[in-house]
């Protein structure tokens, strides 16, 4: 987040620190991460040189006993009854709660929501999904309506894909990020109120399939899931390493200006706390709002560019037609935009997400105790060890980018012609070179 909130309704940087908070040179540490890029894809090039992620084949089958816990019914209602109370709790705080940085809702939307999402989504794959009040609301609906579960007036637009997705995040991360505004009640409940409005018209148009494709929460939980063991083949419960999860990523319309946006407004976060931006802001003495949607709008657009370039300066096969390389390789981002995720919120998560917790209790600002955290004290051992939360950051950096290019290799040889298998990455590789570099710069030294 931006910096708007913070705990116990103090200015937050969400734990970011500095180059001084770093044990080893910035410039070493970069160097490092960089390295460990070309020398994963050095002994990529040499011993991986047939596909071996295949969705049809990859995966163990899981016990039967666990397949039947999580495929049952029951565990699907506890799963929608806990998401809808927590829903209904939260909604409460957020209509008769105080407007104030003490409002549960805030921290709840921000955090344990948004941040929340990609390490409920590490554990338990696609975790939003059941629990969304959205889907099982339109469930509801479709019950007391008699409308056949998940079907809706019309089929859903094929060439949409994440599209509707992709703006809904925009709109998310603006309101995160640009608007002034972004921590008072007002603004924030018509945000929710216009999404859920539209995520309830679009399933009863389209069915779920809208939720799957439009929902952007529901869409990133399920991007960031494919990275947990967890997946299906054939409707059966698997355990599969998380580098074959990720490949069976179905490449939609919209899956790149998706993975843009996730990736350029984390980047973005981290820049426009920087010098130089705000002494450019504030030598235009204008209102920040423009600049920096501009620099929101440019980050974004500029990371679908790179990928965009990097993916088709290849040679393709017949059957691959080049302008089909982005959405192709898009799923390579993802252990990417979590190694960002990781690196730039997690202080932030871990010590104002305890502080929502305790401020949970209380939704009302009254001195009740609902939920019995109110005597909880938060815990700022992160903030007190800046060296250990520097030292994860590069880690989560650089670990997001190796896998990263182990999965677009894996992609490359099989999409590509033999003889473009390698050169035809080159470029790619380069990119991701590049938002090593400039994602762990903008970490620490902007």
């Amino acid at each position: 987040m931006s910096g708007q909130l913070g705990v116990g309704g103090s200015i937050s940087a969400h734990g970011l620190g500095g180059a001084k908070d770093l044990p080893i040179p910035p410039e070493l540490a970069i160097a490092g991460a960089v390295a460990a890029l070309v020398i994963s894809f050095t002994v990529l090039a040499v011993a991986w040189r047939e596909p071996r992620y295949d969705a049809d084949r990859s995966g163990r089958t899981a016990p039967a006993w666990l397949d039947r816990l999580v495929s049952s019914r029951a565990l699907a209602v506890i799963a929608r009854v806990l998401g809808m109370a927590s829903f209904l709790y939260v909604a409460a705080a957020a209509v008769a709660g105080k407007d104030s940085l003490i409002n549960p809702f805030l921290g709840t939307f921000y955090v344990l929501l948004w941040v929340g999402i990609v390490p409920a989504s590490l554990l338990f794959g696609p975790f939003y999904r059941a629990v969304s009040p959205a889907r099982t609301i339109s469930m509801l609906f479709a019950k007391v309506s008699g409308v056949p579960q998940g079907e809706g007036l019309h089929s859903y637009p094929a060439r949409l894909g994440y599209w509707p997705a992709a703006v809904g995040l925009f709109s998310f991360v603006w309101l995160e990020l640009v608007y002034p505004h972004s921590t008072d009640l007002g603004p924030v409940r018509l945000w929710c109120a216009a999404y859920l409005g539209i995520m309830l018209i679009g399933s009863a148009v389209w069915g779920t399939t809208f939720l799957a494709r439009a929902d952007p929460f529901e869409v990133y939980s399920s991007l960031v899931g494919k990275l947990s063991v967890w997946g299906r083949r054939d409707g059966v419960l698997v355990l599969r390493s998380p580098l074959a999860n990720l490949d069976t990523v179905v490449a939609r319309p919209g899956l790149v200006a998706v993975v843009a946006v996730l990736f350029g407004s984390t980047a973005f976060d981290s820049f426009r706390e920087s010098t130089p931006w705000l002494k450019l802001v504030q030598s235009l003495s204008t209102s920040r709002v423009w600049p920096d949607t501009l620099a929101l709008v440019g980050f974004t657009v500029g990371v679908a560019l790179v990928l965009t370039v990097a993916t088709m300066a290849t040679g393709v096969t017949s059957d691959t037609p080049r302008r089909a390389l982005p959405n192709l390789f898009a799923h390579s981002m993802v252990p990417i935009i979590v190694g960002y995720i990781v690196a730039h919120y997690l202080t932030y998560f871990v010590e104002y997400g305890q502080q929502t917790v305790i401020q949970l209790s209380d939704p009302f600002s009254r001195g009740d105790d609902y939920l019995g955290t109110a005597d909880l004290q938060v815990s700022y051992w992160l903030s007190g060890h800046p060296d250990v939360v520097a030292v994860m950051k590069v880690l989560a950096v650089a670990i997001g980018h190796v896998v990263a290019v182990v999965a677009a290799h894996d992609r490359a040889v099989k999409l590509l012609p033999p003889r473009h298998q390698l050169t035809g990455q080159l470029p790619l590789l380069m990119a991701m070179v590049g938002f090593t570099v400039g994602g762990l710069y903008l970490l620490f030294a902007a």
